[in-house]
């Protein structure tokens, strides 16, 4: 998929459908997102190396008490304050290495684990403006509407993130409730390989989260961790330090789709998409706007589908209603939003293979669950 998506995305450009101020548009919001990518999945990997997943992951089992549901909850408040504080990416890239040692760790299944964080991470990443890259987008298009500032998005968001949350720990809890009902014998603690690189990595992961609320664009504080970590495992650890620390193929991937869809725009996807989104306010119609920015989000990744669809909001209400659609429908492709795309590669990098058809079937009901329940609470802030 990732070699089809760069080459479309070549194509687009030398093919001439994608001009000049095209590509230029597509670098300017690209390139903070990519530098993003890059950096913060370096940061994922040498923490990971220096065994700071690890560890967290037996003070989890503790705090836990042997009990298998008792410790889902823990992962699911876990994930939801991460995302909304830290944004859905540093979610998948940070916390899903914890859940999956933490599985192995405890001998449990660790599909239930891995599932939750990455549906947390894109369903619970409407309350706030750093809590996804769609929201910080959104913010000069919504002052336009009137609305400004953090307080001013909140109050618009706080009620379908409720409802997006509680659709999310529903749908879950069910489809793996059999799987939650056992108990596990706590882990020991175990000293760390090399005592240097573990607390520098800890450090640098526990700095991270107010970097991200600071204001600065997340691209800086990941890129400087990401610089202090391979500055210490030059010294420490240079064998750590390889070329498969960066994931060229999402980097491809992601590039592609936002060429592609810059290409389209120009040449009809706005019109195209029209008689999708209609028209008007309420629940109906707020729907029915929210379920093609989810549809989009499906086929071409969350941050394109918001540029596509946006054009197609004309007020606050259904603004919101098309981030509810890209940040809580990407639930069905892997390549539906970066985050996905970020949880799927730690999965990958501890061993754990994901079945893509069930991954999609649930996560379709999931879609189904939680866009509708969040366009429903909507209403209420009206």
């Amino acid at each position: 998929m990732w070699w089809v998506c760069g080459l479309a995305g070549a194509l687009a450009v030398a093919t001439g459908l994608l001009d000049g101020d095209g590509l230029a548009e597509v670098a300017g919001r690209a390139a903070p997102v990519l530098a993003f990518l890059l950096a913060v999945t370096v940061v994922a990997e040498l923490a990971d190396a220096a065994g700071v997943f690890d560890a967290a992951a037996r003070l989890a089992a503790r705090a836990g008490r042997g009990r298998t549901w008792r410790l889902w909850l823990l992962v699911v408040l876990l994930g939801t304050v991460a995302t909304v504080v830290l944004s859905l990416d540093t979610t998948a890239v940070l916390l899903t290495p914890v859940v999956l040692a933490l599985a192995a760790q405890l001998r449990l299944d660790p599909l239930p684990f891995a599932l939750t964080t990455v549906w947390l991470a894109n369903t619970t990443s409407l309350l706030l403006p750093v809590s996804n890259l769609t929201n910080l987008i959104a913010l000069d298009t919504l002052e336009g509407f009137g609305v400004s500032g953090t307080a001013g998005f909140t109050a618009l968001t706080w009620a379908p993130f409720l409802a997006g949350l509680a659709g999310a720990v529903l749908v879950l809890g069910l489809a793996h409730r059999r799987s939650l009902r056992g108990a596990y014998a706590a882990p020991p603690p175990a000293p760390p390989r090399d005592p240097v690189t573990f607390w520098t990595a800890t450090v640098v992961c526990c700095l991270l989260a107010p970097a991200f609320v600071s204001g600065l664009t997340p691209a800086v504080p990941a890129a400087v961790a990401a610089l202090v970590l391979v500055a210490v495992f030059a010294v420490r650890r240079r064998g750590a330090l390889r070329p498969g620390l960066l994931p060229w193929r999402t980097v491809v991937l992601v590039s592609g789709l936002f060429l592609v869809v810059e290409a389209a725009q120009g040449h009809g996807l706005e019109d195209l998409l029209r008689p999708l989104a209609g028209e008007g306010e309420g629940f109906a119609a707020h729907l029915q706007l929210a379920g093609t920015a989810a549809l989009t989000a499906n086929v071409a990744d969350n941050l394109p589908a918001y540029l596509a669809v946006e054009p197609l909001a004309g007020s606050a209400h259904r603004l919101v209603a098309v981030l509810i659609g890209v940040n809580l429908g990407p639930l069905v492709t892997p390549w539906a939003s970066l985050a996905t795309l970020l949880w799927l590669d730690r999965c990958r990098a501890r061993g754990v293979e994901v079945s893509l058809p069930r991954f999609a079937a649930l996560g379709l009901v999931g879609a189904a669950v939680c866009v509708p329940a969040a366009v429903a609470a909507l209403q209420l802030t009206r």
